[in-house]
This record gives C-alpha cells, sequence and structure tokens, in this order.
C-alpha cells in the first residue's frame, strides 16, 4: 500500500507547510506563495482537507502565561491489557483536559502520557486524585521536564525525488 504522502504533488506539500507555519495565511499570499490564482489554491486547500491532509486549525497559547508550563511525563502499567481494561482506561483518560497526550508504548509499560499544570503541588493531586483513580492503573513513573529543548507539532513534509 502507497503511503497518502505520495499522492500529493509539489504543490499541496508547499501549502501544507506553509499552513503549518502559519495557518492565519491570507488566502491571496498562500496563492502567490506558492504559484497560484487564489481560486486554485483555496480548491487545493478544500480537497487537502476534504481528503484528511488537515485536520483543523488552532492558535499555540503560551502556557507560561496560562498557568500551566509545569509538564511531567507519566509511564502507566496497567494490571492487565484485556480489551475492556484498554478500553475502559482509553475512555476514562479523555475526560482529563490536564492530560493533553496520551500514547500507547510498547515496552515496560503500556502507556505514556504527557500533563500540563501549573506546578509540581498541582501535579501531586493530579497524580492522587486523577491518576490513580484512572481504570486498571498498576504502576506509574513521572518524569517531571526540568527544561524544553523542543517542542512541535509540525510535521517534516519531504518532496519526493
Amino acid at each position: 500500500m502507497r503511503s497518502p504522502i505520495f499522492t500529493l504533488d509539489r504543490t499541496d506539500i508547499k501549502i501544507l507547510d506553509i499552513l503549518q507555519n502559519d495557518g492565519r495565511i491570507s488566502n491571496i499570499k498562500l496563492a502567490e506563495a506558492v504559484n497560484l490564482s487564489p481560486t486554485a489554491a483555496l480548491a487545493r486547500v478544500q480537497k487537502l482537507a476534504k481528503d484528511g491532509f488537515i485536520l483543523g486549525y488552532e492558535a499555540k497559547l503560551n502556557p507560561d502565561m496560562l498557568n500551566a508550563s509545569f509538564v511531567v511525563f507519566v509511564e502507566i502499567l496497567l494490571d492487565k491489557t484485556t480489551p475492556n481494561v484498554l478500553e475502559e482506561f482509553s475512555d476514562a483518560i479523555m475526560q482529563y483536559p490536564e492530560i493533553v497526550e496520551c500514547h500507547m508504548i510498547s515496552g515496560g509499560f503500556d502507556f505514556v502520557v504527557k500533563i500540563r499544570c501549573a506546578n509540581m503541588e498541582e501535579f501531586r493531586k493530579i497524580s492522587g486524585q486523577v491518576l490513580w483513580q484512572l481504570p486498571g492503573i498498576k504502576e506509574t513513573r513521572s518524569y517531571p521536564v526540568m527544561e524544553v529543548i523542543k517542542e512541535s507539532s509540525k510535521i517534516y513534509l519531504k518532496t519526493k525525488g
């Protein structure tokens, strides 16, 4: 099966790259940047969204100004990984906005989550009132972040050829 990236041409990839860096760019400026008419550029963006390459747009907020600059990664081991326990755990995770990411992983633990909150005191509350209340929890290991070196949600886009 071919990767979806190969159905894109250079112009589509350039559009996606520009939108990743500036989701608020005007259609006229986008069209100029990719050497298309505004109508053609808009049609391409709409097709990229319709085809699922663009999932949405959001503002990147400053966590320091919003009392959410303390980040902790937590490895989670469940007592068992039966389908019903995994489903209950996954459903429960979705209820807590402090948990900004959750990934099922392989290795010594079942999941790793990323938590954003104000400080260690707030994390301790989240640990006791949220994490340890999740269904199926057997063990956790927490890793408070001392300094963010790089953080991005951008996808590196390579052109073919």
